[in-house]
């Protein structure tokens, strides 16, 4: 995926226009980030930057959605603006840490509101970053707090005999290396990280891809064929699993 030179960014705290620098693409092993924005301008520019930048992006534009994201999917990061529609996002965050809630929180604040910063500090949030902001400068911060979090997520996910490691992003069954491209790889790791759970078309679609596809599109099907010819076909018991109508989900069966 590639951006402008220059991307242009409105904040909504009124301080106008101003540029940031291209960023170039590097290899974050699939890491996904949780955008909370309300403000539309914003919560493009930032999605399109981390993308940029490798890794995937869900984004949300209030506090209630985020919460619900956040409970169904394991992030590595989490964007979060403070001054959210309904539930703010220090609302959110008090929410997530009372929940055992973990993944690293950079919060965005208008420029001049420390007393809400400390708070979100106080709060357990491992970083912010006051209004207008540098694009390079919050992927960059964002890189950052997803490595001081790294230490908590699993490095091998396992679902039955089946094992996948995080960091070589080598895969086994019962022992034998199975060799997989890196879209197979995303589309494996996400459902190992979905284990047990319903996993319907368009969401692999926007998880893995990171595209708005056609729904009529079979590039899901075609890429779970592939994937299951390497991990069941040879094996037993079989783990990805059809469900008519609904989607895939990656489960040892009793």
């Amino acid at each position: 995926m590639t951006i402008t030179d220059r991307l242009v960014f409105y904040t909504k705290t009124g301080a106008g226009f101003f540029s940031s620098p291209a960023l170039f693409s590097v290899n974050n092993n699939f890491m996904r980030v949780l955008v909370v924005e309300d403000e539309k301008k914003t919560a493009s520019f930032v999605r399109k930057a981390l993308q940029a930048e490798g890794f995937a992006v869900d984004a949300m534009s209030n506090g209630e959605d985020a919460l619900l994201a956040a409970a169904g999917t394991p992030f590595d990061a989490i964007v979060l603006d403070i001054m959210l529609p309904g539930r703010d996002g220090l609302s959110v965050l008090r929410q997530l840490r009372e929940r055992k809630n973990t993944t690293p929180v950079l919060l965005l604040s208008a420029r001049g509101e420390v007393n809400e910063r400390v708070e979100g500090l106080n709060l357990g949030a491992d970083d912010y970053l006051p209004k207008p902001f540098e694009l390079a400068e919050l992927v960059a911060r964002v890189r950052a707090i997803t490595r001081r979090g790294g230490e908590s997520k699993p490095i091998v996910l396992r679902v039955a005999d089946l094992t996948l490691d995080t960091v070589t992003h080598k895969a086994q069954r019962g022992g034998t290396e199975i060799e997989l491209t890196a879209r197979e790889y995303r589309l494996l790791e996400f459902l190992m990280r979905s284990a047990d759970r319903l996993c319907g078309r368009m969401m692999i679609l926007e998880k893995v891809w990171d595209y708005d596809f056609d729904p009529g599109t079979n590039l899901v099907d075609v890429y779970v064929r592939r994937l299951r010819e390497k991990i069941d076909a040879n094996f037993e018991p079989k783990l990805l699993h059809t469900v008519r109508g609904g989607g895939y989900v990656l489960k040892e069966t009793s």
